[in-house]
């Protein structure tokens, strides 16, 4: 890869961003296909991400990623939304079209895709969902597009985003098949009958993520079966608390390595209009 006059930007900006794979996978897409473009991280404090935004849009970048915790605030700087992303109510992907700097949300779609790579489809089972925030929202909503039967948002009462999930759970009860319910989180009894029925359980929280890997979304890990596929966002570390009790509960794991992959594909035909070539990019950065 040269850097040239003519080289274009992109990159992903929230904070923590150093321990991304997105800049690596981007990178290699570019290479491979031979596109005259960088992608980059900015970490980028809360109070910073306005003055970021017209920043890379005064760059004239191509677009850029937006990580949590601002994939909801991100928006109110963007000139236009789409349908999905306002439905999902966040932005993780942000595209310069001519000046415009239009949002779009692919992280359900990497979700939903990742999850075949582990042998389970969506309508095989009800879900129980840990967390309300943007990367919650958009797979609860890709979730119940995709055909899951029921689902069950799991989220403190007394947390900021509780109301957003009841907002979620409404929207996904009177704009699709799936039946969603909102679940206290602090309601050991609730959470245990949830899980106890649920054939897949996700946590889209950041809970377990580096630095504070001892964190675990969910306090009581014995209400885990071996009929269970547990998921979980965060792939630093890759193997979280969670996933570990997971599997030596004999349930079948996966962490957010490829919803980052597939996101970021689905990201990139936005940027460039070209399919990232996936499978090498996989075998480099994935395996």
């Amino acid at each position: 890869m040269q850097i040239t006059g003519h080289t274009r930007l992109g990159c992903l900006i929230g904070s923590p961003v150093a321990h991304s794979i997105s800049p690596m996978m981007h990178n290699e897409a570019f290479r491979l296909l031979g596109l005259d473009a960088v992608y980059l991280c900015f970490d980028t404090k809360d109070r910073d991400l306005g003055t970021m935004v017209r920043a890379l849009r005064d760059m004239n970048v191509f677009g850029f990623n937006i990580t949590m915790p601002d994939k909801e605030r991100v928006m109110e700087y963007l000139d236009e939304i789409s349908p999905a992303a306002r439905m999902i109510g966040a932005v993780n992907t942000v595209s310069n079209e001519n000046g415009r700097l239009v949002g779009y949300n692919t992280d359900g779609e990497g979700y939903v895709r990742s999850l075949s790579d582990v042998g389970y489809e969506i309508t095989a089972g009800e879900m129980c969902l840990l967390g309300a925030g943007g990367a919650a929202s958009s797979i609860a909503v890709q979730a119940a597009l995709s055909g899951a039967p029921a689902l069950h948002i799991l989220n403190r009462k007394n947390g900021r985003s509780f109301p957003n999930a009841i907002r979620l759970a409404e929207q996904i009860n009177a704009g699709t098949s799936c039946r969603a319910d909102v679940v206290d989180l602090n309601d050991a009894a609730a959470v245990r009958c949830c899980v106890e029925k649920s054939s897949l359980l996700t946590n889209a929280t950041s809970v377990g993520m580096a630095p504070n890997t001892d964190a675990v979304p969910l306090s009581d890990l014995s209400c885990l079966h071996p009929g269970l596929t547990v998921s979980d966002i965060i792939y630093n570390p890759r193997q979280t608390r969670l996933l570990e009790a997971a599997e030596k509960c004999g349930c079948r794991t996966l962490n957010g390595l490829y919803m980052l992959l597939y996101q970021g594909a689905a990201a990139f035909r936005i940027w460039t209009g070209q399919d990232m070539p996936i499978e090498p990019i996989r075998a480099k950065f994935f395996s």
